[in-house]
């Protein structure tokens, strides 16, 4: 198999996207990193190229302020300053916005209205993303840190496609007739389920944005959508834009808000008809619950990972080394699905480590707004911390630091890129998500022993394999119990693909026309039939 070429080609990784796009060459990208010049990048972030005009919450068509008059404040993780004080959404606000939404379902033009203008709509939608993608991009990176050039080239490409993907599903979601056993016409209808609450992460907020919003609303629904309150600019002005490509008032609100309160308030409010979270496993356990408690309202949960990246004794040791240096350190670590235990077949286990080692030292950290950059600071302080404190705690239990290990800079959440080898079943940083740039190198020797580790863990959301053996691969992807299995590439999230957990990495799938079954109820109809031509 053309094994980097698959992890490159196409634009259909967000790293081949990015790199492709970016005018920095490869000499550039993996330039060795001077902490000199480094220090002083980070102590002068550059201006961020947008303005602030947003900050307001959506509901019912309107940008209004929190109904309390409170704000929040959201923070510029490259410099640890203030970016914008946002309407602070509370139980009020949810109230105001379901009603918003259920006078939108009930009476309103969005379900009633034929497929086909539902599409229009949402077409015109996608290409108003397009044609804002450059401050859509530039808000993502202030406010959540990651690079300017993954969030222009790689992620805002997505958002829109994403769009067009579902758009062309609207008028294509429709039931069936059959048969019956006695004297009947039988016919399926499916139906929107109503009002639906979505509660989307940091860490990718637009991407996560589109996974949720593009099919709840092609299928006719309405939403309450709660931004994290990290990251809430960018999804204030993709609903702006929602209003201008006409989508009609009520039909998506957003509210900006802290999860105790206006997150929880969604998942346990009573007249919501169904939500869908994403974020870690135990706020998803505490999502399932109020759900439970509140109207028995059906739930999709997109969860945390532990990801498994294994490296066979057959791979090209330097593609291996990229793609999995790749899978982990992307989007500075925090992914759900991130190859953050990687195993490697110990024939070539020292090969790849020394390798390992040279790239992260070679790894672009710095400003997110500088061409080349391939890792900006951690999304906020607390994550930050976390991050510190598993580096910490696998030093404390026994794994090897080969690099890395420490903050970069003295102003804002820049970590250096590290790695750990020789981890083991029962530390922290093998079992736990990290959700940062901390890599850990484990070895194995068979493929029934990687197996077993592979699976040894409370989660199952993705996988990894690297070889060129086609049996191997095969006996390793139906082995391996996670919901994508990413052959000689990762983080490939084309939007027909289905993406979604297995054991506490989740229920339910994003994308591709299985999450339409989570946003639509079947409906059986069953009429007599008076004297049948047949049956």
């Amino acid at each position: 198999m053309a094994a980097m070429a698959m992890a490159r080609g196409k634009a259909r990784t967000l790293l081949s996207t990015a790199l492709r796009a970016t005018s920095a060459g490869p000499a550039r990208l993996h330039r060795n990193f001077c902490a000199a010049a480094a220090a002083e990048e980070l102590e002068n972030p550059t201006i961020a190229p947008v303005e602030v005009k947003l900050t307001k919450l959506l509901i019912d068509g309107e940008f209004v302020d929190a109904a309390s008059g409170k704000t929040f404040p959201t923070i510029d993780p490259r410099s640890e300053q203030v970016i914008a004080h946002v309407a602070e959404g509370d139980v009020e606000d949810v109230n105001r916005a379901v009603r918003a939404a259920r006078k939108a379902f009930d009476h309103g033009p969005w379900p009633k209205m034929p497929p086909f203008q539902r599409q229009r709509i949402l077409l015109k939608y996608a290409d108003l993303l397009d044609q804002h993608a450059d401050e859509l991009a530039a808000l993502e990176t202030m406010d959540s840190g990651k690079p300017y050039e993954q969030a222009r080239y790689a992620e805002l490409p997505l958002m829109s496609r994403q769009f067009r993907y579902f758009a062309g599903w609207a008028d294509k979601i429709f039931g069936t007739t059959g048969p019956s056993d006695g004297i009947h016409a039988v016919q399926t209808l499916h139906e929107p389920i109503g009002v639906v609450g979505q509660i989307i992460p940091w860490n990718f907020p637009l991407v996560m944005y589109c996974w949720k919003v593009a099919p709840a609303l092609a299928a006719g629904n309405t939403i309450v959508l709660k931004t994290a309150e990290q990251t809430p600019l960018s999804a204030i002005l993709a609903g702006k834009l929602a209003l201008e490509a006409g989508i009609p008032p009520g039909v998506l609100n957003i509210v900006s808000g802290y999860g105790p309160t206006a997150g929880a308030s969604i998942a346990e409010h009573m007249d919501i008809d169904k939500v869908a979270f994403t974020g870690s496993t135990e706020v998803g356990k505490l999502v399932m619950a109020a759900a439970a408690r509140s109207n028995l309202k059906p739930v999709t949960l997109e969860l945390g990972g532990k990801s498994p990246m294994i490296i066979c004794e057959d791979a090209n040791v330097d593609e291996a080394v990229e793609l999995a240096h790749f899978a982990l350190f992307f989007n500075m670590g925090q992914c759900c699905c991130a190859g953050s235990r990687t195993f490697v077949h110990e024939s070539i286990y020292d090969e790849f480590v020394e390798k390992s080692k040279a790239r992260a030292l070679k790894r672009v950290v710095g400003d997110p707004f500088r061409k080349g950059v391939e890792q900006g600071p951690q999304v906020d302080k607390d994550q930050f911390h976390k991050v510190l404190g598993y580096v910490e705690s696998g030093m404390e239990q026994g794994a090897n630091l080969i690099t890395g290990g420490g903050r970069l800079g003295s102003k804002g959440y820049y970590i250096k890129p590290t790695i750990f080898t020789d981890v083991k079943e029962g530390m922290k940083i093998f079992d736990e998500e990290i959700f940062g740039p901390v890599q850990s190198i484990a070895k194995f020797k068979t493929l029934d022993e990687v197996v077993q580790r592979a699976n040894n863990t409370v989660y199952g959301l993705a996988a990894g394999i690297f070889s060129n053996n086609i049996n191997t691969v095969n006996t390793l992807s139906r082995a391996l119990r996670a919901g994508t299995i990413w052959v000689n590439c990762f983080d490939v999230f084309d939007a027909t693909i289905p993406f979604g957990g297995y054991k506490q990495s989740g229920i339910g799938r994003e994308k591709g026309k299985y999450v339409l079954e989570s946003y639509t109820q079947v409906k059986a109809v069953v009429t007599p039939l008076h004297n049948p031509a047949w049956l």
